[in-house]
């Protein structure tokens, strides 16, 4: 995997006054070629649209896409995945609607769900909040490395997420994540150098 999983979340950018759109071009420019978009939009048309728009721009930059949460968005935007929760549909059921090559990704938050999702056909396995963050109330308090160290044993690619900045990404990479999850630490006045200067980073 790609060591910067860059999330794309429309409630931040709108918050920020930012059009996701051009944050993706910043992102892509920047370097990012793995991004989800985190649409909560309540229009599935909305949501389409956006993730249409985003899998045009990151495959001809020769990224990947992964769409949360919506299996038959993903599939029908062309996206090249999706990311599932403990409350969304099951990972094996969002394969049958993807297809056996689809990235399907899904989140854990303690030893126990990612015992559970090491039985499945997840592509990797998405631990946190690593850090403490306010970007996503997930229920549950900062899970630190130890996790991580969880995860990576069971030999699927683990996804840190969860107050992972530029600081932080070397020592979660090293703690057996494959690649850090990162939302606002991105959002500077600059996306793109951003972007650049976090690939530095990880890849220094």
């Amino acid at each position: 995997m790609f060591p910067l999983y860059a999330i794309l979340d429309t409630g931040v950018c709108a918050a920020r006054g930012l059009d996701p759109r051009t944050v993706a071009d910043a992102f892509l420019r920047g370097g990012a070629r793995l991004i989800q978009v985190r649409d909560k939009s309540p229009s599935t048309a909305e949501r389409l649209a956006l993730a249409d728009d985003i899998v045009t721009r990151a495959h001809a930059a020769g990224a990947q896409v992964i769409v949360n949460d919506r299996p038959d968005v993903a599939r029908l935007s062309g996206a090249d995945g999706v990311h599932v929760g403990q409350e969304d549909l099951l990972v094996d059921d969002a394969r049958v609607v993807l297809g056996p090559d689809a990235i399907v990704g899904v989140s854990t938050h303690d030893e126990a769900q990612v015992a559970a999702a090491a039985e499945t056909s997840a592509t990797y396995i998405a631990v946190g909040p690593i850090y403490g963050t306010a970007t996503k109330d997930t229920g549950y308090s900062a899970r630190g490395l130890e996790l991580v160290r969880t995860a990576a044993a069971t030999g699927k690619p683990v996804v840190a997420i969860g107050g992972v900045t530029i600081d932080r990404a070397r020592e979660t990479l090293a703690a057996g994540a494959s690649s850090v999850a990162v939302i606002t630490d991105l959002l500077t006045n600059d996306p793109e150098a951003r972007v650049r200067e976090f690939l530095r980073h990880v890849d220094g």
